[in-house]
């Protein structure tokens, strides 16, 4: 029978891509690493791992045992928080994964409700990340509640080991420090086919999302900047070096001379908590998602689909 311990190396190697970081990750030796990786491959008597110049890459049948040992790995984690959540009620700390723009508003709020009611018996812990590293940490059980996002136009994709609960609806609106091309609002995009964009980094669905607006809008926008956070997208924009797409909960501040306005054919950004299935038998993490869905009613207020005009 293979041993799950050596198939969580090789999935944090094909991860990692070096047997010192898969020895860091795991809290053990590189040498010791490398000797249960050889083992591995004597037991299963095929080669699993090839070098790549000075990282390790895995050959085909490397790979597939590498996902077997993802889902056996997510499997203890999820047996684990089940046993615990039933063994030890609602008490404990609580890791949370968050975007920016949400921890910064909903998560922090979240925050001074727990502080200010001792008696919930919850601590909190936050590590800002992107979405998809935040789903990938929840999935590898080094977080508890992942808060994620995603778009009107573009395809969302879950696992299903995930349970994702909708959270808030944003309006993204456009920003511009230039006066609107139409009459009124809301704001054609094909009027700025010519305008120079200020687009967030090219690495995250923010990215595409403004790709993907104005490609429907019939043009590619010409980027003159990017930028990994909306306010100094913002601050840009009120610069006058370009307009840019914003959603609601990234404007904490509206610089000066910045409008914003809704659009024609509008774009939402969807805000979800997820987390792992033995989560629902949690009552700690439970009072936890009620205190984020009070939190996002009062920064979201309105329906979805209204828009802002500034």
């Amino acid at each position: 029978m293979l041993d799950i311990r050596k198939l969580r190396m090789l999935a944090e190697l094909d991860h990692l891509g070096t047997v010192a970081a898969v020895a860091r990750a795991l809290h053990l030796t590189a040498p010791g690493v490398s000797m249960q990786l050889a083992t591995l491959e004597r037991e299963v008597g095929l080669p699993l791992i090839e070098r790549s110049g000075r990282r390790l890459t895995l050959t085909p049948a490397g790979r597939l045992l590498a996902q077997h040992g993802h889902s056996l790995v997510e499997m203890l984690s999820l047996a684990e928080m089940e046993v615990s959540a039933l063994r030890e009620g609602s008490a404990g700390t609580y890791r949370l994964a968050a975007f920016p723009s949400i921890a910064r508003s909903i998560v922090a709020d979240t925050w001074a409700r727990v502080r200010e009611t001792p008696e919930l018996g919850v601590r909190l812990e936050l590590i800002e990340m992107e979405p998809e590293d935040s789903l990938a940490a929840l999935a590898a059980g080094e977080v508890d509640i992942a808060l994620s996002h995603s778009y009107s136009n573009l395809p969302s994709t879950m696992s299903p080991s995930l349970v994702a609960t909708p959270l808030a609806t944003e309006a993204v609106w456009f920003a511009s420090s230039l006066p609107v091309m139409d009459v009124s609002p809301p704001v054609e995009l094909a009027g700025y086919a010519t305008a120079d964009w200020i687009v967030p980094h090219r690495n995250w669905s923010c990215y595409e999302m403004v790709q993907r607006a104005c490609g429907l809008a019939g043009f590619t926008p010409r980027v003159v900047a990017e930028a990994t956070d909306f306010s100094v997208i913002l601050a840009l924009v009120a610069a006058g070096a370009g307009v840019a797409l914003v959603p609601e909960l990234t404007v904490g501040h509206l610089p000066q001379g910045v409008t914003l306005h809704s659009l024609t054919d509008p774009v939402f950004r969807y805000d979800t908590v997820v987390t792992r299935r033995a989560t629902t038998v949690d009552a700690g993490a439970q009072r936890i998602l009620a205190l984020l869905a009070e939190s996002a009613t009062r920064r979201v207020p309105r329906a979805a689909g209204a828009g802002v005009n500034r």
